[in-house]
């Protein structure tokens, strides 16, 4: 059926209207634009937070911890403690950084690093807890392949400092 040549049927809203679909359409990406950097900086904050509470939780029980790395946790190559002491760490620090967005797409990428090593460290986890993992490093590709958006201090510096 043509469609184009059925314009009295109701059918066809494409052949009868095409620069109303592409009004829509440029309406759509410019809301789509206008959105981005606020999704940035929700998956920032999002995963951000989840590796900082982990590192807060580390912290709160510090013995707590190091027997986890003694016993649980086996990180490839590394001495129980120092691998607790390398891992609370950046917990607490790269997470500051991914939400701040400074260095977004290093801290992204230790982060990512980091969750890998923790899935492979921990033979016991759970279904859930690897489709946490999964979510997790999935949303840490987005800031680093896409970048931190204009939500961030990278942003701001780059506009600051290599604008001239």
């Amino acid at each position: 059926m043509d469609l184009v040549a059925n314009r009295n049927s109701g059918i066809s809203v494409a052949a009868d209207h095409p620069g109303r679909i592409v009004r829509w359409a440029q309406l759509a990406l410019r809301a789509a634009d206008w959105l981005a950097p606020g999704l940035d900086f929700g998956i920032r904050l999002l995963v951000g937070s989840v590796f900082f509470q982990s590192g807060m939780t580390k912290i709160a029980s510090w013995s707590s911890t190091v027997a986890l790395f003694e016993n649980e946790y086996a990180v490839p190559g590394l001495p129980p403690e120092v691998a607790a002491y390398l891992g609370t760490g950046v917990e607490l620090f790269m997470p500051v950084l991914l939400a701040l967005g400074l260095g977004a797409r290093a801290s992204a990428a230790a982060l990512f690093v980091f969750n890998i090593v923790a899935v492979i460290s921990y033979p016991d986890l759970s279904e859930i807890g690897l489709q946490d993992h999964q979510y997790w490093g999935l949303l840490l590709l987005v800031t680093l392949f896409h970048g931190p958006g204009k939500l961030s201090l990278d942003h701001l510096l780059r506009r600051r400092f290599l604008s001239r």
